[in-house]
């Protein structure tokens, strides 16, 4: 049977327990992605408690991480989304997205809406990816691709 949360603080203690595993048992976030056979980013996102995983995952995973039973069953459940919790964000890394979002959101969402029409972009249907590439100006560059289906709006 399907389950969702109402309470977003038990998959969050989740999260807690399976990054301490991922850190004791020095495993990276693809290597559990590996074992949940789905991708990277879904992966992540899911054992941080923003997706429920499918059981075969939500076994493999808890598998990997030494999880018992009770914590693979809320592996599964759909989560209360959300891992920003109010107000501007504090750590640095989040906040630059928040920054570039409080820069180019209206911008992105000006180009969305002529090429597209009145609607959203899915973040149900949806993809991400992270590559780092070399910068040609030198170091290092982030290329982060969010790839959501379109969805118009429906007049009723």
């Amino acid at each position: 049977m399907v389950h969702a949360q109402f309470d977003p603080a038990a998959r969050q203690a989740l999260a807690v327990t399976a990054v301490e595993a991922k850190i004791r048992k020095d495993l990276s976030w693809q290597r559990i992605a590996d074992a949940a056979g789905l991708s990277v980013a879904f992966t992540t996102a899911a054992v941080l408690g923003q997706h429920a995983l499918p059981e075969p995952a939500a076994q493999a995973v808890g598998e990997l991480l030494e999880l018992d039973a009770d914590a693979v069953a809320l592996l599964r459940t759909i989560p209360t989304r959300g891992s920003v919790p109010g107000g501007v964000p504090t750590d640095p890394t989040i906040y630059r997205f928040y920054e570039m979002l409080q820069v180019y959101g209206t911008t992105l969402k000006a180009l969305v809406h002529e090429q597209f029409g009145d609607g959203i972009i899915s973040a149900i249907n949806f993809r991400l990816d992270v590559k780092k590439v070399a910068d040609p100006e030198g170091g290092e560059r982030a290329v982060i691709t969010l790839d959501g289906k379109y969805l118009p709006t429906q007049p009723f």
